[in-house]
């Protein structure tokens, strides 16, 4: 890697975090020594960027910075392109069409020689689960997430029970066919994992919940490491 490809990905790692972070930290993240750390940091702060820090403390862009557009490489922008196409397909339609926009805004300032990549991309995703009832009842727990509203639903078991649940959701997972909502169960009293394409209704509420460090969708994933 070039000295220039080393202080973009260094300035890009920064613009990712929020809170300071350590030469010892960025340089097991970049692979180089810390030394070189410290050499970039001094370059990149030479240069103009809003640097704040020093040595054993950490470092950070200063609050209200503001920095050019980051640039992708032409690799990058093929695996941003297959995402977008992925949300489009199996995500809710409120998100599909974000993503669509997203995608036009983006091939909109490319090259041609990169827009023809784009549209001869070899990697296809249909997008026919996008219409279905999965991804109505997608949009409507992703909004409810959102809101820390929660939901009253009907859901039917693989066995064919049926129950109903008050629950507070966390999250929505998707393993490349089905999409689970990661909630906390009122009746309960504890997490639960429902597969969306059984939930038979969904209503959300007029009642609202609260994370916590033991009630949310971090703690939840915490456990299974």
């Amino acid at each position: 890697m070039s000295k220039s490809e080393r202080l973009f990905e260094l300035l890009t790692f920064l613009r990712s975090r929020r809170f300071a972070v350590t030469a010892k930290e960025l340089a097991a993240s970049m692979e180089v020594s810390e030394r070189t750390i410290y050499r970039d940091i001094q370059s990149l702060m030479l240069s103009g960027v809003p640097i704040e820090g020093e040595a054993g403390i950490g470092y950070m862009l200063k609050a209200g910075s503001h920095l050019p557009p980051l640039m992708f490489t032409e690799d990058e922008i093929v695996a941003i392109e297959l995402g977008m196409r992925m949300v489009k397909a199996w995500s809710d339609k409120d998100l599909a069409k974000a993503s669509d926009s997203a995608s036009r805004k983006i091939q909109s300032i490319l090259p041609d020689h990169l827009k023809q990549r784009i549209e001869d991309l070899p990697l296809i995703v249909p997008d026919f689960h996008n219409n279905s009832e999965t991804s109505e009842k997608n949009g409507v727990v992703r909004q409810a997430i959102d809101a820390h509203r929660q939901l009253y639903i009907e859901y039917q078991k693989e066995n064919k029970e049926k129950s109903q649940r008050k629950i507070a959701p966390l999250g929505l997972v998707f393993w490349g066919k089905q999409w689970t909502l990661v909630a906390w169960c009122e009746l309960r009293d504890e997490y639960r994992n429902f597969r969306v394409d059984r939930i038979t209704e969904i209503q959300p509420l007029n009642t609202y919940f609260e994370t916590s460090e033991i009630k949310s969708l971090k703690h939840y994933l915490s456990q299974y490491k």
